[in-house]
This record gives C-alpha cells, structure tokens and sequence, in this order.
C-alpha cells in the first residue's frame, strides 16, 4: 500500500502524523511511505530523517492526495484537502464530526474510507487514539488556564498555587476521565485547591481512593457546578461522550455566578464544547472573554506542544496504520475495536452518534464495508 503523510494545514499545527520511526515500520511491512516536504521541520522531524526511514519526500499535498491509498494525518481534514479526497481512499486522523456538519458532508460526497482516532476502542471500553492527546490536553489545559489568570492576560491576577499566607486558586474540574484526572494532576502539582466532578461513583471512589483529602470528589449534577461557581477561579470542561457533541453543562447565566477575571478553558471544543458561550479559538488568539469571564477554547491544544504530542500520538496510531495498511478494510471486519472507528465509508455514515445529531441515515460500519 502507498501511505501519504501530509504537513498538517491548520492554524497554529506543527504536528505530523507519523515520525520517521513509523515511517520505517511501515516501509518494513511492505509499504512505499510517501511524506511532504517540510512536514515535520517545525518540530525537529527533518525531509533527511524520513528518507533514512524508508519515506519518500514529495513536494505537495496535492501529490500525496493524488497517489496514496491511505492518507495519515492528524486534525480533521480542512475543506481544500477534503475536495482531494477520492472513492476507496483510506483517511486515518482525528475528525470530530459531530459538531461539524460542513466537514461531514464533504467526507460524505468524496466516498471516502474515513476512521476517526476518536472513536477506536480497545477491550478495557477505553479509547486508545484519543487517550495521548486527552493526556496532552489535560496537562495543558492547567498551564493554560494559569496563565489566562495572570492579570496582563484579562484574569482576575490570581496565583494558582497561592503563597504562604495567600490562599491557593480552586480549580474545577468537570469531567473525570482522561482530560480530567490530567488536569487535576497537574492543578494539585501547582498547589491549587481541585475539586473534580463526575457522573460514575465508580470513577469517583477511584480518584478518591487514588489521591485522598488532595483532592475533593462531588457528583456531578447542575446543581453542583452552580453551587461551586461563585468560588471558583479556573473551569476545566473535561467531559466526552464518545463520538458526539458535548453537552452544555455552564449556561451563559451561569457565568453572572463567577467572579470577573475568572477563567474557562473548554477541553471538550473539539466536539462542540461543554460551555454554552464557547466557541473555537487557535493558538494565535487563544482567549477571549463574556461577560467578564476569560474563554479558553483552542480546537487542537496538543499542537502546542507539537513534538512532544507528535511522538504520543504515533505510539498509538501505528499499530492500526499497520493493520489497515497490511489488509486494507478488511482490517476492520478482523478488529471490532477498530471498526468503531469508522465513521463514514463510500457515501454512508456508519458512526451512530454522528449520524444522530447531524440527522444523516445510520448504516452499521460492518454492514457498510461489505457492501
């Protein structure tokens, strides 16, 4: 199979998707690799260290586009590479569908094979692609938010950690998964007083168990946000339902509970965003503020830290780059927890989530790949 890595076109994106490391690995099952030009430079992957691995180096995305079979990236596909896309073409990056219609509906119309790292699953129920960058974002989300407090940045001038005789910032953080026990991680490393919400007592006994009186576990109901708002400096939205749109879980009147210069950072914008003032914002203009709270909400954290994300991220990707690599679709049909990463094929949505709220059809993913 011939396997295209493009330079990724996003805003403020400097990660690729596949190092040269993976590059080899597929090179030595068989594949021809083929990787733009420069794609990797801003983070130190050079065109020399790609060619050692095996790679080829071309000079456009349009080639890649035009030849592989299966294309690797890393954030869903802007409209320009969606128009190259083509019919029994393999695209494997992040996609986010569910709150982008206009990217649906390209993927749609091209009849494209198209997995999502998002929705890939392994036997613990967990997601394994989106976990590294979940890891990433989580972490981020605290340094972030601590520097949106400084009071050159718009925030209420607060220290996370406090001092001796100054009491520490409270972190919230909604959600307890992934994002969330990252975030409250390094919001305790920082010394912030963290109280951490989740809908499964089985989580919460867990983070309970794990890290005792350092931080305080509450389920999560409207009515607690609401009542931890007013004490509140810093929001983490750290919620996922797989596959689909967050839910709106702090209401633009919620914001008159917090105090001014008070921060939220939306781990969950990808996926539309769990607050309801929310909307996506890059690295270039990372922050804006309503009604005097400060928005964080960057679609693709992780490219900030671009290298360290870049190496995460092929950790786990490559495992099924190979396997679709070695066996095309079939690849899908033999590993069920690969086959929840289908997300359209050939003109159907196969995901169910996506297909529900965009109000497309819903066609199984193994019922779609055979036809």
């Amino acid at each position: 199979m011939l396997i295209g890595v493009p330079k990724e076109i996003k805003n403020h994106e400097y990660r690729i998707g596949l190092t040269p490391a993976g590059a080899r690995e597929l090179v030595g099952h068989g594949h021809q690799v083929i990787v733009q030009r420069d794609g990797g430079a801003q983070i130190g992957l050079t065109n020399e260290m790609y060619e050692k691995a095996g790679a080829q180096i071309v000079d456009t995305a349009e080639e890649i586009f035009r030849r592989a079979d299966m294309i690797i990236k890393v954030k869903e596909p802007q409209p320009v590479e969606c128009a190259m896309l083509r019919e029994g073409q393999i695209l494997y990056t992040y996609l986010h569908l569910a709150p982008d219609p206009e990217q649906t509906k390209a993927l749609v119309a091209s009849g494209a094979t198209c997995i999502a790292y998002e929705t890939v699953t392994d036997r613990k129920g967990g997601l394994p692609l989106l976990a590294p960058m979940s890891e990433v974002a989580g972490r981020m989300s605290i340094q972030a938010g601590a520097h949106a407090l400084e009071k050159a940045q718009g925030g209420s001038g607060v220290l996370l950690g406090g001092v001796p005789g100054v009491k520490p910032a409270e972190v919230l953080v909604i959600g307890g998964g992934v994002v969330g026990i990252n975030a409250a991680r390094m919001a305790m490393g920082m010394n912030a007083h963290v109280t951490i919400l989740d809908r499964s007592l089985d989580r919460l006994k867990y983070l309970d168990e794990l890290y005792g009186d350092r931080l305080t576990t509450i389920y999560s109901t409207r009515d607690a946000i609401e009542e931890r708002l007013p004490d509140t400096d810093l929001v983490i939205g750290a919620v996922l339902i797989p596959g689909a749109a967050a839910p709106k879980l702090v209401s633009r009147e919620n914001l008159k509970l917090m105090r001014p210069g008070s921060v939220l950072v939306d781990v969950a914008i990808d996926q539309g965003g769990c607050f309801e003032t929310s909307k996506a914002t890059t690295h270039q203009n990372p922050t804006y503020e309503v009604d005097g709270i400060i928005h964080y909400c960057v679609a693709n954290m992780p490219g900030g830290v671009a290298r360290t994300s870049t190496f995460a991220l092929t950790n786990a990707t490559l495992p099924f780059a190979v396997q679709l690599a070695n066996k095309g679709v079939q690849a899908m049909l033999d590993d069920p927890h690969l086959l929840e990463g289908l997300n359209v094929h050939r003109g159907k949505v196969t995901y169910a989530a996506v297909a529900r709220d965009l109000g497309y059809d819903y066609r199984p993913a193994a019922d779609a790949l055979r036809g």
